[in-house]
């Protein structure tokens, strides 16, 4: 813990009914270029606020150097935040911007103008002083506000999505430029996006959030090549996300075909997720030599690439990027490396549910009740556990003519199908295996026949 300039434990943030952060931990090392990614709502801003102080943590500790900041107000933090809006005084000029902060701690006139000229250097923007903030563009407003952010020499950079508002261009290369920044001072950068690519070019760690918790921590080679669970696949690049089967060590089945791969302590004939980049699928006009075919369905020129949608001979879809195109129609050959088979385990095999006994034909979960075939013996109100394959969950298109209302939360296309988890009125969930096509914030109806259900005492 000796280099940990930041030490997250335990924190959780609520508003109203709705918790943002659950038990979230993890640590910053000096010097590190930390990334927290993850969707809109996920509570990574909030993570960034705590830290700067802005907002208290319900539960939890933020270190900083090993003591705890809780009791040290925002503006004597030795941190600094850049917003994505930037925060500029527009009645100052650049200079006055930068110097503002060091003006507030009445620092000596010539020591003022040599920091404000040194981190104007940095930023390249040493001919700008005298210029009216208002009259920059965005990405020059943008290292302003990271210049008089560094002026202060703080020990931790936080930075809020700082990019959002540039053009693609500006922002590419204003990451090049924040890449640069990190490297010449060795400051602690701690950096808030919901950008994937963004993630994978800036930083030495990356926290990916989901729902307000830690899906996943690690490089970005790590979190790319070797993702923990199908969020994490889905959400970081393109991926092939579909269901498998691990036959033992080093073998696994999918799209009805067996592998090899590197994969091992999984067990014998255990369900699992496999991952395929589409980078990573060979493909030829030839089918001597490969391990299956497939007809090309799409070919698409991405400017550095090919993306190509196949259908295997088994009707599984697959994603591939190639830098040779591949005519529309025609059937090609494919091979998949051991090394390029990502195993996961699977989070779930099928939905499972707390339940009470309501008398020898019912049972209640979800907070509604379900006929189904109770087990004799059973007292009413005894406590149980139902289970429910994902494919026998039934998706209506009008809530009112379900057992159960809910809305599309995630969707998840596995080669031959959708994994849907749904999030009921009560926020309960529940996951669907479907080939109808829904998308993400669809009202739907729930039903769930009798002899689906099962009851596990």
């Amino acid at each position: 813990m000796a280099n940990h300039i930041i030490d997250i434990q335990n924190l959780s943030k609520s508003f109203g009914d709705k918790k943002v952060l659950d038990n979230i931990s993890f640590y910053v090392r000096q010097g590190e270029f930390v990334t927290l990614l993850g969707p809109s709502g996920c509570g990574k801003t909030t993570i960034l606020r705590q830290i700067a102080g802005f907002i208290n943590p319900d539960e939890g500790r933020i270190l900083l150097d090993g003591s705890d900041i809780a009791e040290i107000p925002p503006y004597q933090r030795p941190l600094n935040t850049v917003f994505q809006r930037y925060a500029l005084f527009p009645h100052l000029d650049v200079y006055d911007n930068i110097a503002f902060g060091l003006k507030l701690k009445k620092e000596p006139e010539d020591e003022i103008d040599k920091k404000v000229r040194k981190v104007l250097k940095l930023v390249s923007m040493s001919d700008y002083e005298d210029r009216d903030v208002e009259s920059l563009s965005g990405g020059q407003q943008q290292r302003v506000a990271i210049a008089r952010a560094l002026v202060n020499q703080p020990k931790v950079l936080l930075l809020d999505e700082p990019l959002a508002a540039l053009d693609l261009k500006m922002r590419k290369d204003m990451q090049i430029e924040l890449k640069e920044m990190h490297e010449k001072l060795g400051i602690t950068f701690i950096y808030v996006t919901h950008d994937q690519e963004e993630a994978l070019t800036l930083s030495d760690t990356i926290v990916v959030l989901n729902e307000g918790k830690i899906q996943q921590i690690g490089t970005p080679t790590d979190i790319y090549n070797e993702p923990q669970n199908s969020f994490v696949a889905d959400f970081i690049g393109e991926s092939n996300i579909l269901n498998g089967r691990m036959i033992c060590d080093r073998k696994v089945e999918f799209i009805e075909h067996e592998f090899n791969c590197v994969d091992e302590g999984f067990g014998e004939d255990v369900p699992v997720d496999v991952v395929i980049r589409p980078e990573d699928i060979y493909i030829m006009n030839q089918t001597e030599g490969a391990q299956f075919t497939a007809k090309v369905k799409s070919c698409t020129f991405k400017g550095v690439h090919y993306e190509m949608y196949v259908e295997t001979e088994n009707g599984y879809e697959l994603q591939i990027q190639d830098y040779n195109s591949f005519e529309v129609g025609s059937t090609v050959g494919l091979v998949i490396k051991p090394q390029d088979i990502q195993v996961m385990r699977k989070e779930r095999v099928c939905n499972t549910f707390d339940a009470t006994v309501v008398d020898e034909r019912h049972v209640n979960f979800l907070g509604e009740d379900f006929e189904c075939a109770v087990p004799a013996g059973l007292q009413v109100g005894a406590e149980v556990k139902v289970q429910v394959p994902f494919d026998k969950v039934e998706l209506l298109d009008y809530q009112e003519d379900g057992a159960l209302a809910g809305e599309v939360h995630f969707l998840l296309y596995k080669g031959d199908h959708y994994h849907l988890e749904i999030k009921t009125d009560d926020n309960d969930r529940l996951w669907v295996d479907t080939d109808d096509i829904w998308d993400k914030g669809d009202l739907v109806g729930i039903s769930i026949a009798s002899e689906d259900i099962k009851v596990i005492a």
